[in-house]
């Protein structure tokens, strides 16, 4: 956000800060959101590349087309584990996987 929108939103009486600071996030748990968010966004980028459905995905993984569409989304619901074994599943490396999880 530019400083004049800043300046502008905090004239209206405002507060302008950050995502950790909104939901009082540690930085642990905030490192977690960016990790699942990666993730998330990983699996997609390498499904689309692939040419796949989320239904073909879910059938690779062994679950449901809805539960691939959470995955995607990075819902809190899915854990990292079910994210990373999703990318193993469209034939993602662990050195791609770590790396995504870095980002």
């Amino acid at each position: 956000m530019n400083n004049d929108k800043k300046k502008r939103i905090e004239a209206a009486g405002w507060k302008v800060g950050s995502v950790d600071e909104f939901f009082n996030l540690t930085p642990e748990e905030s490192a977690i959101v960016d990790m699942r968010f990666n993730l998330a966004k990983a699996l997609y980028e390498k499904r689309q590349n692939l040419h796949i459905s989320q239904s073909a995905l879910a059938k690779r993984v062994k679950t449901t087309q809805p539960r691939i569409a959470l995955v995607e989304k990075g819902a809190a619901s899915v854990s990292l584990d079910f994210m990373v074994r999703s990318l193993l599943a469209v034939g993602a490396s662990k050195k791609e996987i770590a790396v995504a999880m870095a980002r």
